[in-house]
């Protein structure tokens, strides 16, 4: 899908709110007044931005304001988004590009590619400095791990969203924005890999999860928390990213994708999903299990005998948090399976594809990527 590009730039011009330490001159230059001349231009230059719409929620609208669930997802462009958040003008230039206008429940890997490969484009520029990007909440933390593991820069890339469409009394969205850019902005958010900037907290995107149908508070970190926090302009990081992403990866984003399909393991199945996968020539199957990744004795017999006709099989957890050990629930080392560790399937599946992209074979091989990753 060709990215439907635009030129728009927010010029400092109001009252900044206050900043972080880390932010990139955006406090200066905001308080500073309108640029005179070229050097006094260049003396107050704020970050240049990039802010890449896809759709979803937070460009929803809905024919009621006091409805929140039955809108439609996508509607409203990159532009109104912009006009809608006025405090920009003193955080950042922004350059904006509507990539697409789907809801986020329909992401397609190519869209995945077309993604991955303007913000790859974009960020090699040295007019550029940090990349957002406006998604569903349906699928954010799966494109975001996507990111986190193929965006070759250490310049930030923050995602947002909105669990209210744009239409919607107290709609959550322009704030989630004006967070957003705010982070990109931040000289903190350099080399933290992918994030996620949502009510009012950041995390990686490897961590974030959604937890919630209906809360504004839709995201968390299981387990390891958010890695900071960012309000009224001030962006402050806890902890850092201890695992490779961005330019320590060796995952790139190619033409074609791998079929990597999921099951999940539940009272009463059977083994006719996994049979039919690999009738289908799937290359991987990731399993959602229960509890510590356990499965139910039918599916795994079937996906032993998937691994023996070279099938990969990544055994994960459909519980919300924790981590699935190696020969716990199941004897991954005799079955040839193996484990996702604390990645849920959704995720486990997103590097399971890039792995096998990337020319990994065999489960030796592919554990110590999901031990790395």
């Amino acid at each position: 899908m060709a990215a439907r590009s635009a030129s728009l730039t927010i010029a400092a011009m109001n009252t900044s709110t206050p900043s972080s330490s880390g932010a990139q001159g955006a406090g200066s230059a905001a308080a500073a007044s309108p640029a005179s001349g070229p050097q006094s231009a260049a003396a107050h230059a704020l970050p240049r931005i990039a802010v890449l719409a896809t759709g979803g929620t937070i460009a929803g609208t809905a024919a009621d304001a006091a409805n929140t669930s039955g809108y439609q997802a996508g509607v409203v462009g990159v532009e109104r988004l912009l006009e809608a958040v006025p405090a920009l003008s003193s955080v950042a230039q922004i350059q904006p590009e509507q990539i697409a206008s789907i809801d986020s429940k329909d992401m397609a890997l190519a869209l995945w590619t077309t993604l991955a490969q303007r913000v790859n484009a974009l960020l090699a520029s040295d007019d550029i400095d940090g990349v957002v990007i406006t998604h569903g909440t349906d699928t954010l933390e799966e494109t975001a791990y996507l990111l986190h593991l193929t965006v070759k820069s250490i310049k930030p890339v923050v995602l947002t969203a909105a669990m209210r469409p744009s239409s919607a009394l107290s709609a959550d969205g322009p704030l989630n924005l004006l967070n957003a850019v705010t982070v990109a902005a931040s000289q903190a958010a350099h080399g933290q890999g992918v994030l996620v900037a949502f009510n009012n907290r950041i995390h990686s995107a490897r961590d974030v999860v959604k937890t919630s149908t209906y809360a504004v508070d839709a995201f968390q970190s299981p387990e390891v928390g958010a890695l900071g926090w960012v309000q009224d302009g001030r962006v402050e990081f806890q902890r850092k990213v201890v695992r490779p992403h961005t330019v320590d990866t060796e995952f790139v984003i190619g033409a074609k994708w791998p079929n990597v399909e999921i099951v999940v393991s539940y009272a009463g199945v059977s083994r006719i999903g996994v049979d039919a996968l690999v009738a289908a020539g799937v290359r991987g199957i990731v399993v959602a299990g229960t509890g510590n990744g356990s499965i139910h004795a039918s599916v795994q017999q079937a996906l032993a005998d998937a691994v023996s006709q070279g099938v990969v099989v990544v055994r994960s957890s459909r519980v919300g948090s924790g981590h699935v050990m190696r020969n716990g629930a199941a004897s991954d080392d005799a079955l040839g399976f193996v484990t996702a560790g604390a990645l849920n399937p959704y995720k486990a599946r997103v590097l399971l594809m890039l792995a096998l992209a990337a020319g990994g074979t065999g489960p030796v091989a592919l554990q110590k990527a999901f031990d790395k990753y």
